[in-house]
């Protein structure tokens, strides 16, 4: 079983969410998951990316796989680093060409190749808004846009917003 992990880039981090992080990603390997997928730029993909390598110390068997949206081709130095990290790390060939659509698109890959897609999702969130009080924006949050295509693919969501 395949989970990713996508969420806003601000988010405010309570124990409580860390709480419910950690609860809900222990019930998932519990039903079979070992493959845990990340992006980066986000506060919540560093939070469950913590969670995910604290849990990798009980059940050594899970891997973290770090899907990139930039950096098609990496030398020897960087994908070491990053191999300190992840024990995975690969660049979808479909995002050759997505020029600004670089994250839309590697959600769209990180929600196609997995299970179950675990969401920091605020409906009021606004880009580039310190609050999420609601105004008229043109500009759409990532995450909205991610957990809309995780609906339509029908995917198993969990939303750990409160």
């Amino acid at each position: 079983m395949k989970v990713c992990f996508v969420g806003h880039r601000k988010i405010e981090s309570t124990e409580q969410l860390r709480k419910a992080l950690y609860d809900t990603t222990l019930m998932l390997i519990d039903k079979g998951a070992t493959t845990f997928l990340f992006g980066s730029k986000s506060e919540f993909d560093n939070l469950a990316w913590e969670v995910v390598s604290k849990l990798q110390k009980q059940y050594p068997y899970i891997q973290r796989v770090y899907v990139r949206s930039i950096y098609q081709h990496i030398d020897k130095s960087y994908e070491e680093y990053l191999l300190k990290f992840y024990e995975i790390t690969y660049f979808p060939q479909k995002l050759s060409n997505a020029g600004k659509n670089c994250y839309v698109e590697r959600n769209y890959e990180m929600i196609d190749q997995c299970d179950c897609c675990v969401f920091y999702y605020n409906d009021k969130y606004i880009p580039g808004q310190q609050n999420c009080t609601p105004l008229p924006t043109i500009r759409q949050s990532g995450t909205k846009i991610a957990y809309q295509y995780a609906i339509k693919k029908k995917k198993m969501v969990i939303n750990l917003f409160q």
